[in-house]
């Protein structure tokens, strides 16, 4: 082509002229497929451009990937030549019928034909060019671009390429990063206004606070607004569940508010656990096992913040908040909700608290100020081209607990990579932990400075011994917080030892570090939380606590005046604790594995923009919001914009289409005892396909345990939400584990949704014994006590066992005493 012109578009337009339809380019790399493919497009052919080989490719497996591509393109194979001096075996087909269910992904076609320069799409030339751009393939743009002046100007591009890939890696990195933050925001409620209440109302206080306040004020609100309150103070340190056992507790109790958060005092056998916060799971507990089915309500003090101007009073009370949104999850039909209130309660704020607890419809999380009553929501913090207001001073030295765990280790590698001077990496064994040694090595391959120590962060007085020692030379700059510890469960398992581990590594770590940097000019203070923490998942209500507790440090610290970063995480890939069996339920609920590169970039981006708190996670929103509002509404969520559009969809609930357990009980109520199993375990297959993710019933093996096909305790409290929500039954959080298999669990639902003949009698006979009682005191001779005979006279002719024509006349003649003699006989009446 340096002598005359190829005229290859001239050519290849002659070739689909003539009907070829598949064009193979035989080069060691293909630089003609672009120019074929333009060229197939704007003849409107559906041609195919084929290579043969790619340069830094395996030679013989690129070829055969390309042989298979030509094969699935219609191209006519000699398999003899390709299979000589080999001997292929046949394999035979499976002996089932093709069941043709597909896994690909249909929704692409929509992005695929959109317009080159649409926005946000690439055409295929630009998606070609930034690609060599990455791939620093100096080969497309000397073969591609026309340049002047020869090896002088093919050396200056071959200059610029590593900055322009490394550009375009930090763009694309940073789009992808920018789709997955969230933020919490408060907003007014919309038509605050007072409510009434009314029945009885449980008011739960700590001991040594029943003069406080704020505990009188919510006593005087709630009687103002017609509940009859009953005050119950309990030792916050020495709850448990059996707590109701002997008290005479009043029947019909509308609701449950619970002070217990105001107890700041740490347990005495668990000193890492504030009182009130343990005190408030095992109230939780006791209640169930009172079999209270009224809702729950937990009052707070200062524990969240609603505006900047609003402080932070206590960040242990934000444990409370943390444990309730998965209370929600896992208690839904017994759970009221979150109230944070203000320092005091005067008689606006009291109304608004009567309010909040009987008139907020489905809201759950609300804060009450004195400029009105804030209820809690999610939004999207995209930054866009926003450029930061700051940079992370990696110079000194940055502490990393958790440093030689998984994400401590993505955190360091990446602050490495970007230059950070010394490295401490912090963590409980040390140089003795797994992997630390060659972890260790790895960085300092990157050019930093590295030390691993040994060292329990919840020890105040280890903490503080290690960071007396950091070297001069090498100043405390930066903390990283990553560790953690999981000794999580269902809420109604949990125990106070329990308690106290996971809060050991999350909490009082955090808190120790707050203390003892205090007096450090640090240029970034980074807390690692979890989106449990924020938005609730059922099973970590022993997880999420602690890390509500670090968003609330982190404001706490911002209010103060002191650097803070709280970033609560999704899923991270490359290993952590969203590896195996509870990554996988994750990604099953739609909260998919973020690249832990551009997870380490998300965290110093936070950190650069000044942060305070903000929630980082890869969401599947079409089935994370199915799956989190199967048997709950969730108004936290209702300002994204990918559930509003699919509540505007009509795809907001995961019970759409499902029958109202009312009418399942109908549906039932009509058929045999063989169709009713059929129905129920129907049923049953239908909720354990939605919750582990299959396409169908149809997936479900009848007979198969439930922990056979990966059920857990988080997979076991979603089956149990969707069933009772599906049946109107109130079921225990172990049905999967006490039910074993859908066979076993549809057997007792049917137990519990159709009575037998005996329950309906006694029913029956209850019902009868009722109407004797009431009409005793009718005259014989009244005409009401008439009408009441004639319709039991009509229903006997129905019930009688012989012939009802017979029987009819004989009823027609009884007199009135006969009649009721005839009742008596009948049904044991004397």
């Amino acid at each position: 082509n340096l002598r005359r012109t190829v005229r290859l578009e001239e050519t290849t337009r002659a070739l689909l002229d003539a009907g070829h339809r598949v064009f193979v380019e035989v080069s060691p790399h293909p630089v003609l497929q672009l120019g074929l493919q333009e060229t197939f497009e704007a003849a409107g052919s559906d041609a195919v451009a084929l290579g043969t080989l790619r340069r830094d490719e395996d030679e013989p497996r690129r070829f055969m990937t390309s042989l298979a591509e030509a094969h699935v393109n219609g191209v006519d194979l000699d398999w003899k030549t390709l299979f000589a001096g080999h001997t292929p075996a046949h394999l035979d087909l499976p002996t089932y019928p093709f069941q043709r269910q597909r896994y690909w992904i249909d929704d692409l076609r929509p992005v695929m034909d959109a317009p080159a320069g649409t926005s946000g799409e690439l055409s295929v030339a630009d998606a070609q060019f930034w690609s060599a751009i990455e791939q620093e393939d100096i080969g497309f743009f000397a073969d591609s671009l026309a340049l002047d002046g020869g090896e002088e100007a093919r050396s200056a591009l071959r200059a610029m390429l590593p900055a322009l890939s490394s550009w375009r890696r930090r763009s694309r990195e940073l789009s992808t990063v920018d789709d997955w933050r969230y933020e919490v925001a408060w907003r007014p409620m919309p038509e605050a206004a007072t409510s009434s209440l009314s029945g009885h109302w449980l008011v739960i206080v700590p001991e040594g606070h029943e003069a406080d306040e704020l505990v009188l004020a919510c006593l005087e609100s709630l009687a103002a607004h017609g509940a009859r309150t009953h005050s119950v103070t309990v030792d916050a340190g020495a709850l448990h569940r059996d707590l109701f056992a002997d008290h005479d507790l009043p029947s019909g109790i509308e609701g449950v508010l619970s002070l217990l958060t105001l107890d700041r005092v740490r347990h005495a056998d668990h000193p890492d656990v504030p009182r009130g916060y343990a005190a408030t799971v095992a109230l939780l507990q006791a209640l169930g096992e009172a079999g209270v089915p009224a809702p729950l309500w937990c009052a707070t003090r200062g524990a969240v913040q609603v505006g900047p101007a609003d402080v932070p009073d206590g960040a242990e009370q934000a444990m409370a908040w943390g444990m309730g949104r998965v209370a929600a999850l896992e208690h839904p039909d017994r759970w009221g909700g979150l109230i944070d209130l203000p320092a005091t309660l005067d008689a606006r704020t009291g109304a608004m608290l009567s309010g909040a607890l009987g008139g907020a419809g489905d809201e759950d999380q609300l804060a009450i100020r004195p400029s009105g009553t804030f209820v809690r929501r999610l939004n999207r913090a995209r930054l866009g081209a926003a450029t930061g207001s700051r940079t992370w001073d990696l110079t000194g030295t940055t502490l990393i607990t958790g440093g030689t765990g998984a994400l401590g280790g993505h955190v360091a590698r990446r602050l490495a990579g970007d230059g950070a001077e010394h490295l401490l990496l912090v963590s409980r064994r040390g140089p003795d932990a797994p992997g630390a040694t060659a972890l260790r090595d790895e960085l300092t391959a990157l050019g930093a400075r590295v030390t691993v120590a040994a060292c329990d962060a919840g020890d105040r007085a280890a903490l503080a011994d290690l960071l007396a020692a950091v070297p001069a030379e090498y100043p405390l700059t930066s903390v990283v917080h990553t560790a953690a510890a999981l000794d999580d469960g269902l809420l109604d398992t949990l125990t106070p030892g329990q308690l106290g581990r996971a809060l050991h590594a999350k909490a009082r770590a955090a808190q120790n570090l707050d203390e003892l940097t205090r007096d450090v000019s640090l240029s970034a203070f980074v807390l690692f939380s979890s989106f449990g923490g924020i938005v609730g998942t059922p099973g970590q209500g022993n997880y999420a606590p602690g890390n509500a507790f670090l968003d609330a440090l982190a404001q706490q610290r911002r209010a103060q005046g002191l650097v803070a970063t709280s970033i609560a995480w999704g899923a991270w890939g490359g290993g952590g604790m969203a590896e195996g069996a509870f990554g996988d339920v994750l990604n099953r609920h739609g909260l998919r594995e973020m690249d832990p590169e551009a997870a380490a970039g998300a965290m110093r981006q936070a950190v650069e923009h000044d942060a305070t708190c903000v929630l980082i996670a890869d969401i599947d929103w079409e089935r994370f919001f199915v799956a989190f509002t199967a048997t709950r509404p969730s108004p936290l969520l209702a300002d994204v914009p990918e559930v509003r559009r699919i509540a505007q969809e009509g795809n907001g609930s995961a019970g759409t289409g499902a029958e109202e357990p009312s009418a399942l009980a109908q549906r039932l109520a009509g058929l045999d005892d063989a169709d009713q199993d059929a129905v129920l375990l129907e049923a049953v297959r239908e909720q354990v396909a939605a919750v582990l993710g299959f396409p169908g019933p149809e997936a479900v093996n009848a007979k198969r345990a439930f922990r056979e096909v990966g059920f857990d305790s988080v997979t076991a409290v979603e089956l149990r939400n969707r069933i009772g929500a599906r049946t109107g039954l109130r079921l225990p959080v172990t049905l999967a584990f006490d039910y074993p298999t859908p066979v076993r669990l549809a057997a007792f639902l049917r137990e519990q949704l159709v009575p037998d003949g005996e329950t309906v009698a006694e029913s029956v006979l209850e019902e009868l014994d009722r109407m004797e009682a009431a009409l005793v005191t009718v005259a014989p001779h009244d005409e009401g006590r008439a009408r009441v005979v004639r319709r039991m006279q009509a229903l006997l002719a129905q019930l009688q066992e012989t012939p009802a024509a017979p029987v009819g006349e004989q009823i027609e003649a009884a007199s009135d005493d006969e009649m009721f003699e005839l009742l008596g006989k009948k049904f044991g009446i004397s």
